[in-house]
């Protein structure tokens, strides 16, 4: 028999999946038309970032063991919300594999499977679900990005809404991203000789692929939306084609990758 988790990661994978499809018989905004693809998958990513991101807060908020051992401490729907996980990133994976060129989208995809195989510790061992719902933390950070995305290709950049979020964006990558990496980081160092070295590495090879694109993010938002913006203020005239170029087979595409490799 399979296990309750593997189960609930089955079900969360068919039901993004019917996410994706039902979306695209919804009208798509006129300003975003040009990239339905884009918009429905970000979309997607925001309402998995919304309830993971929420569900991971209130359940550490509330369930503080999970921090103070992140090995064997969990309520049993801790395990539901880590597998719900698992099912989106394989659902998206599949999403992208599906609409984009792997050349285009190999180091989202790279980073899809290094979550998925640290997620799945947790979900087919029972353990280590603390730890998870710990790293769920940041797509409290990654609901802002995708948000921000959204805005971009709404063309809605600039405006108070775009800068709002970038300035959210920046806040809890530092607060919700980088915190939480620190905090993981150390842990693994520090248990590194009662964890398995199996464990250890993978655990690691996560850790610093995620931090460094973390970082890259950061920095990226930084430039894009904070310094030029102030350096270089846009013309009115120029404000709807900011950020984009032409592209002849789906119509413009944004020249800001900043949320490029970091939907978790």
């Amino acid at each position: 028999m399979a296990p309750p988790g593997l189960l609930v990661a089955g079900a969360s994978f068919l039901a993004f999946r019917g996410l994706h499809w039902g979306l695209r018989r919804l009208p798509t905004p006129e300003l975003a038309a040009r990239d339905r693809w884009q918009w429905r998958n970000l979309c997607v990513s925001l309402a998995h970032s919304l309830l993971s991101g929420a569900g991971a807060l209130l359940g550490l908020s509330l369930h503080p063991q999970m921090a103070a051992d992140p090995i064997h401490g969990h309520p049993s729907w801790a395990l539901v919300l880590v597998a719900v996980s698992v099912g989106y990133f394989l659902a998206d994976g599949a999403d992208l594999l599906r609409n984009q060129t792997l050349g285009k989208t190999w180091d989202l995809l790279c980073h899809h499977l290094v979550v998925v195989s640290c997620l799945s510790t947790a979900v087919l061992s029972g353990h280590y679900v603390g730890f998870s719902m710990v790293s769920l933390l940041l797509e409290l950070n990654s609901a802002c990005l995708h948000l921000r995305k959204l805005l971009l290709l709404s063309r809605q950049a600039p405006s108070l809404a775009f800068s709002m979020t970038s300035w959210a964006s920046l806040a809890t990558l530092a607060l919700f991203r980088l915190v939480p990496l620190g905090w993981m980081s150390l842990w693994l160092f520090r248990q590194r000789h009662q964890v398995p070295l199996a464990l250890v590495t993978l655990g690691g090879i996560g850790l610093v692929t995620v931090g460094v694109m973390s970082i890259v993010l950061g920095i990226r938002i930084l430039v894009n939306d904070v310094l030029q913006s102030r350096t270089h203020p846009p013309s009115p005239g120029h404000e709807k084609t900011r950020g984009t170029r032409t592209r002849r087979d789906d119509g413009p595409v944004t020249r800001d990758n900043s949320t490029l490799s970091l939907k978790d």
